[in-house]
């Protein structure tokens, strides 16, 4: 759904950021691409994990996308009080039913590369869980109480399904939209949604800095 055209196969590490939504789709397609690798490519599933497994399985399944670095994106659910549409979250690792936990790779470069990409917007860290519908109330607080920090339907299924095509870096980084305090219904209607909106339109340059990151030779 969605994809760009690939780029030449001799292209050497792609990267591919898969979103939901057509919405985040502009938003990280509109954003700065200086500094983008070669072959970078913004991939939309639709909603749910099932789409994110077919999508991104599908993708991952031709020539130049084999091998890419696969970073999910795009809008989530806050689960910690405190939390404010615009925020970021950086998962240390995915959680999600069937998809199982995943850890992610370089968040610490990644969460340096947002704050400078991002100056003044606050960053949070954690467990991002997965679920198959949108989270509200009480299932809120229960997610919270395993240690999760957001949630979302696709960064789950999107990070198992890359593995599962090969080894290769995979993480996962969310604009919060909607927070226990700022409980949002029509994402891009209201203040915090184009908030989330501007802020997930300027995380491309921190993207390319982690995708360059991962290529240095380690001494």
């Amino acid at each position: 759904m969605g994809e760009e055209p690939g780029p030449s196969a001799g292209s050497a590490a792609p990267l591919l950021v898969a979103c939901a939504l057509g919405i985040e789709q502009l938003a990280l397609r509109s954003g700065d691409r200086t500094g983008a690798p070669g072959a970078f490519t913004v991939v939309r599933t639709g909603m749910g994990p099932a789409h994110a497994r077919r999508t991104v399985g599908r993708v991952m399944g031709r020539g130049p996308w084999r091998d890419a670095v696969v970073i999910a994106s795009g809008f989530c659910a806050g689960l910690a009080p405190g939390m404010h549409p615009g925020d970021l979250i950086v998962a240390e690792e995915t959680r999600g039913g069937t998809d199982g936990t995943t850890p992610c790779t370089g968040t610490e470069l990644l969460v340096k590369a947002l704050t400078r990409a991002l100056p003044g917007r606050t960053v949070h860290t954690g467990p991002l869980a997965g679920s198959d519908h949108v989270v509200r109330g009480h299932e809120r607080a229960e997610l919270r109480a395993t240690g999760a920090i957001a949630v979302d339907m696709e960064s789950a299924a999107t990070l198992r399904t890359a593995l599962d095509a090969g080894p290769r870096p995979v993480a996962a980084v969310r604009v919060v939209v909607d927070a226990p305090e700022h409980e949002l219904v029509r994402i891009g209607t209201v203040r915090g949604g184009i908030s989330a909106f501007r802020v997930l339109r300027a995380v491309l340059p921190a993207f390319f800095e982690w995708h360059r990151s991962l290529l240095l030779p380690r001494r």
